[in-house]
């Protein structure tokens, strides 16, 4: 029976921004004490957002981890206090304009394994573009909007950090189709 490790050490081997490392010391079942390098991040929160016509609200946009430039969701981190889909309307209004009265939290999605980010999946329907982008200091991003067939080819292709977000947003809204 697989048992849950226990931390014996815990200690920051590296804070910026909102991102922290920290080292962590475990004892496994076996006895042994292992270290393990773990992200410590916020909540973020990610968008699928479709126009009227069903047009994916993207935002192209440098991503520094693999040097390139990608169509990705839009969103952010989770402010304190706030609730996950106002966080993620929020950030859709920030970064494209769009805003919407048909929002709905649908999931919260793990990062990854080494990470204790929870990353919520809010679908936004019948966006309509509303304001200017109001991006923070450390944003550049374009507005770009895809048909929902281009959406599943990005998602296909690996080139954007959100790919399970936009599955498990296109399969709430019944987008997704059998492939087998």
């Amino acid at each position: 029976m697989i048992k849950k490790w226990t931390p014996k050490h815990r200690e920051v081997a590296f804070k910026k921004y909102s991102r922290v490392v920290e080292k962590v010391d475990f004892e496994l079942p076996n006895g042994n004490i292992t270290d393990f390098y773990l992200y410590s991040e916020k909540p973020a929160v990610a968008v699928v957002a479709l126009t009227p016509e069903n047009q994916v609200i993207m935002v192209r946009q440098y991503r520094p981890g693999p040097d390139e430039v990608f169509l990705e969701l839009p969103g952010g981190y989770v402010d304190p206090g706030e609730d996950r889909l106002t966080a993620g309307l929020r950030e859709l209004r920030e970064e494209t304009g769009y805003t919407s009265e048909h929002g709905k939290h649908v999931a919260t999605l793990y990062d990854s394994a080494y990470s204790t980010m929870q990353r919520s999946v809010v679908v936004a329907t019948d966006c309509v573009l509303s304001h200017d982008q109001d991006l923070d200091e450390n944003e550049d991003c374009e507005v770009v909007l895809v048909s929902v067939p281009e959406f599943l080819e990005i998602l296909r292709s690996g080139h954007n950090t959100d790919i399970e977000v936009g599955y498990r947003a296109l399969d709430h809204l019944g987008l997704l189709e059998p492939t087998f």
